[in-house]
């Protein structure tokens, strides 16, 4: 192991790692690509808040191996949980090796003597109030075990991306770019982490700095990362007002009740629109208000999905299953009322206690919580909770049926639009996605992180 403690002058050459994943807990191949869609913007970002005299290569591990003998001075692992795993493992197989590694990323808000425990240097919350100090200390040979983000930063001035450090031929022809205007969420749902990760407060970024970034993309396929994208409703109006005339395809994740302002929905579709994810989560208004999601009003479903058909918008739904008071019936319920709306797109979530959350506290209290150290390592919907009904397996099964019989090529024509539009295409492209998980083993979402 490097003593961290020394005093040598380090060089300046810094490898960013995103990691890949473990196909499974029993089998620990890495998932791999040849390409993907989505171009990653954390790694492209951290480069960015680095200063000029460090040497930066990106590595992105879904679509490239990692060379352990490249001699880097110091090593930067972005974590989710999902891929914790394999980042402890490359982060151990760099320190064996003399170097340097300091880990970041929404993992190690939660985890963080979980991660010291593989690397010189945690790093906790937002990186541009800590990333520049922890650069210098790396040269000095002197990395502090833990850099802990300040309060809730300001948005405005951040950095535009690297992305000249990525080989682009690897995301394919019709790549889509990442782009956060605004970072927490303004709710308060008990199974959700995001406010913890991110801080209290619900920030947004100067709409003339997310149209620059925009250009800079050089796409014409935007997708706003942020975890609520009109949380202030004002500000989206301003940025959707700026992207009428750049004339991209943007996808976005709001609340449900925006698809009933008119106002709000007219614009969306004339700056470009493509898709948008609405967490549902429950078609039950009594799940809905366990869930602290009481601004979710199922009567006025109906009302808000065909807002989103009468404009031609593609969109997808989030359902969540497993909460005290559910039933099985629960499984068909949703499948009627998703068909009977001819929904584009849904995803089927399993409740996940993730610590730091209200529901994670809740749920250990009462024993409810298994396999505790699995949670969010592997991907597919797997059940780490005692169920209010049958078995964890039983429900894992009624989940990844849904997904089954959803995606199943009946219901697909039936629901869908002719792909004569853009949207309509988008609409096919994810159920064809879908379909293809919803067939596999680990049928589920894809985790894949930024």
């Amino acid at each position: 192991m490097l003593d961290v403690s020394q005093s040598h002058t380090m060089g300046d050459k810094l490898l960013i790692i995103q990691p890949s994943y473990y196909l499974s807990k029993t089998d620990r191949t890495v998932h791999r690509l040849r390409r993907r869609p989505v171009v990653p913007l954390t790694s492209c970002y951290l480069a960015a808040l680095t200063p000029n005299d460090w040497d930066v290569t990106l590595v992105d591990e879904q679509l490239q191996p990692i060379d352990f003998d490249c001699r880097p001075d110091l090593v930067a692992i972005t974590t989710w949980t999902l891929n914790s795993l394999r980042a402890f493992d490359i982060a151990d197989e760099f320190r064996r090796r003399g170097v340097a590694v300091v880990i970041g990323g929404p993992h190690t808000c939660f985890h963080a003597d979980e991660a010291g425990a593989h690397c010189n240097s945690v790093g906790l919350g937002e990186a541009e109030s800590y990333w520049p100090q922890m650069l210098a200390d790396a040269r000095r040979g002197c990395l502090q075990p833990t850099y802990q983000a300040g309060k809730a930063l300001s948005l405005a001035g951040l950095p535009l991306p690297r992305y000249d450090l990525l080989d682009m031929r690897r995301y394919g022809p019709f790549r889509t770019f990442v782009v956060v205007s605004s970072r927490g969420c303004p709710f308060r749902c008990e199974f959700c982490s995001e406010r913890f990760l991110l801080g209290e407060s619900y920030r947004c970024r100067p709409v003339a700095e997310v149209i620059a970034e925009v250009k800079h993309c050089r796409s014409r396929n935007i997708l706003f990362g942020d975890s609520n994208f009109a949380g202030k409703r004002s500000h989206a109006m301003e940025l959707m007002e700026a992207l009428v005339p750049l004339k991209v395809r943007w996808s976005a994740l709001w609340p449900s009740h925006l698809c009933s302002d008119t106002e709000f929905l007219d614009l969306a579709q004339r700056s470009g629109l493509l898709h948008v994810n609405i967490g549902l989560e429950s078609i039950d208004s009594n799940t809905l208000a366990q869930m602290n999601k009481r601004f979710n009003k199922v009567d006025r479903y109906a009302e808000l999905l065909a807002n989103l058909r009468r404009r031609g918008i593609s969109y997808s739904l989030n359902f969540v299953f497993g909460w005290e008071g559910e039933s099985e019936n629960a499984f068909p319920a949703t499948l009627a009322f998703l068909q009977q709306h001819k929904v584009p797109a849904a995803y089927f979530n399993i409740l996940t206690p993730v610590k730091g959350t209200p529901l994670y506290d809740r749920l250990r209290s009462q024993d409810r919580i298994l396999n505790i150290q699995d949670i969010d390592r592997w991907p597919g919907q797997l059940c780490y909770i005692k169920p209010p009904y049958g078995t964890p397996q039983s429900l894992e099964h009624n989940v990844q049926e849904l997904y089954r019989r959803f995606y199943s090529l009946p219901s697909m024509a039936a629901r869908l639009p002719m792909p004569f539009t853009m949207s309509g295409i988008a609409s096919w492209v994810i159920n064809f996605s879908q379909r293809r998980m919803a067939r596999a083993e680990r049928s589920g979402n894809n985790f894949d992180g930024y």
